[in-house]
């Protein structure tokens, strides 16, 4: 048995090393992951890809001794793609690989083939000590939030990458639906999402779209349809997170009763520290009302009222800026504002992994992080990763 695990076992290193790490465990539970997504030839040619995205010729001269022939290596590399082990783009009519990280990457393409078994081990290797710090320590975080249309103005100067109906009709074609892993996990495991029943809620477009398509995760869907999708996603109170880039990749709609990125959300002590979003609501105290539906809309406890009639009280340290709570006020007392300092993403995810990889952080980088977690959580009295 350890002899068959040395392939994972060399994946799971060689991952580690790239821009979204993936490190090891006392648990062995990224090996089991690992076994569920890559058969052992499989594995020995993921080892041969890069975090950056390279045409067959460059990963043959790497892995030119598993194969035979280019022919033969692109089916390996198509069949691990359909399977959610790696990603692909088109580049000027040629083909390019590249690995993915466990998030946002191989889990998000399982939707399709979710097992039971893999997200008992998905589970038990995310709530681990080692992996957390690992993907709360990159330069960038992955994904951010944007506002709701309703939530904005034209007085709010708001940027086309933060503007969710702008970044759909300039995004690149083709549009891919998805079911909501998260949603979808939630029903796996016996529960129900307490905002909205439909499943196909999230996108993915352009290059990552087109992925989608080619392993079976996602349908193809018209730019329109795509719109349409997001109109009513935005209606029945689910948070807008695309990818952390100018240009839309994907765009999750999301809620806090399912959602992993939420919920993580929910259990850091100072989540703004590792979210990206340019705007945070703001509560009128002279009109608030104190009903409360501002409070039943958040998504992520960022808003609160301490007694009947009393104004609402919006937490800075935790509200994201989706801007969900300004169409729930009857009295219209809540308004987005926008950040002094604007954050702006990257371009593409390759940018993105780009600065990730500069900014990898070491051994002792991610102690000194743990060790901030653990004081921020005392003084705030919010202890839910000690839970």
């Amino acid at each position: 048995m350890e002899q068959k695990n040395q392939v994972y076992v060399k994946l799971q290193k060689h991952l580690d090393k790239q821009a979204v790490g993936f490190p090891a465990t006392r648990s062995g539970a990224e090996i089991k992951l690992l076994k569920h997504i890559f058969a052992p030839d499989e594995a020995e040619i993921a080892c041969c890809l890069s975090y950056k995205y390279e045409p067959l010729e460059t990963i043959f001269s790497r892995a030119g001794h598993l194969v035979d022939s280019l022919e033969e290596l692109e089916n390996r590399l198509d069949r691990i793609l359909k399977n959610g082990g790696i990603e692909s783009k088109t580049k000027d009519g040629v083909r390019h690989y590249c690995s993915a990280p466990l998030v946002v990457g191989m889990y998000e393409f399982q939707g399709h083939r979710l097992t039971p078994e893999f997200l008992e081990d998905f589970s038990e290797y995310t709530s681990d000590r080692r992996f957390g710090l690992e993907f709360l320590g990159t330069k960038l975080p992955q994904m951010r939030t944007i506002p709701v249309a309703r939530s904005i103005h034209p007085q709010h100067n708001v940027s086309t990458f933060d503007e969710v109906m702008t970044l759909l009709q300039q995004a690149q074609a083709p549009f891919a639906i998805l079911e909501c892993i998260c949603r979808k996990k939630k029903s796996i495991e016996g529960g129900t999402c307490e905002v909205t029943d439909r499943q196909e809620t999230c996108l993915a477009i352009g290059p990552m779209g087109r992925m989608a398509l080619q392993s079976g995760a996602g349908k193809e869907i018209t730019r329109e349809e795509a719109i349409m999708t997001i109109e009513q996603n935005q209606k029945q109170g689910l948070v807008l997170q695309p990818s952390n880039t100018q240009k839309a990749e994907f765009i999750c709609s999301c809620c806090g009763c399912c959602c992993g990125m939420l919920g993580i959300h929910q259990d850091l002590p100072k989540p703004l520290e590792f979210w990206v979003a340019n705007f945070y609501a703001a509560v009128d105290r002279v009109t608030c009302e104190g009903c409360g539906a501002c409070v039943k809309r958040c998504q992520v406890g960022a808003v609160s009222v301490a007694a009947k009639k009393q104004p609402a009280v919006v937490n800075l340290d935790r509200c994201i800026g989706c801007g969900l709570c300004v169409p729930a006020c009857p009295a219209q007392s809540i308004t987005l504002v926008k950040k002094a300092n604007e954050v702006r993403p990257p371009q593409t995810r390759e940018d993105l992994h780009e600065i990730m990889m500069a900014g990898k952080k070491g051994r002792l980088e991610k102690l000194k992080l743990a060790a901030k977690l653990v004081v921020d959580s005392v003084r705030t009295g919010h202890m839910n990763l000690f839970k």
